[in-house]
């Protein structure tokens, strides 16, 4: 298994701790085996990727695609994470937490849209974050 973290911004993330979420992430899922890479970018190329792939002509915090998403599938890699971490310092401020503890958050819910979870309804919304927040209690990320 390999989890490749890219930083394309000039921001500093902690990129120890996204590994680490991560692996416990596949680990506790039974998904260690697979590839999966996240790559962090600003507002612009995020904009331009979700208007590109979803059809939404503004900045997102995470869109996640699976290796089902691409040309060439790739059977080892269960998929790519691209994180807009201008998104994420905003929505710290939003929700009153640390920078950290939203980069967590949204990294686990780009995890989960990777295991097949949508968040399309308020009913599969909620599940989705139900289920993150109890995994980063468990590990106490």
């Amino acid at each position: 298994m390999a989890v490749e973290v890219y930083n394309k911004t000039k921001a500093q993330i902690n990129l120890a701790l996204v590994e680490t979420v991560t692996k416990a992430f596949l680990k506790f899922y039974k998904k260690s085996k697979l590839d999966t890479v996240i790559v962090f970018i600003g507002d612009k190329e995020m904009q331009e990727m979700n208007k590109a792939y979803r059809h939404k002509d503004k900045v997102t915090d995470v869109l996640s695609f699976t290796e089902t998403d691409n040309e060439e599938p790739q059977p080892d890699l269960l998929g790519q994470i691209f994180i807009d971490y201008n998104q994420i310092k905003r929505q710290a401020k939003e929700f009153s937490q640390s920078d950290e503890e939203e980069l967590v958050f949204i990294l686990v819910h780009g995890l989960l849209h990777l295991l097949g979870y949508d968040d399309s309804t308020e009913e599969e919304a909620q599940v989705m974050e139900d289920l993150g927040k109890a995994f980063i209690k468990k590990f106490k990320f």
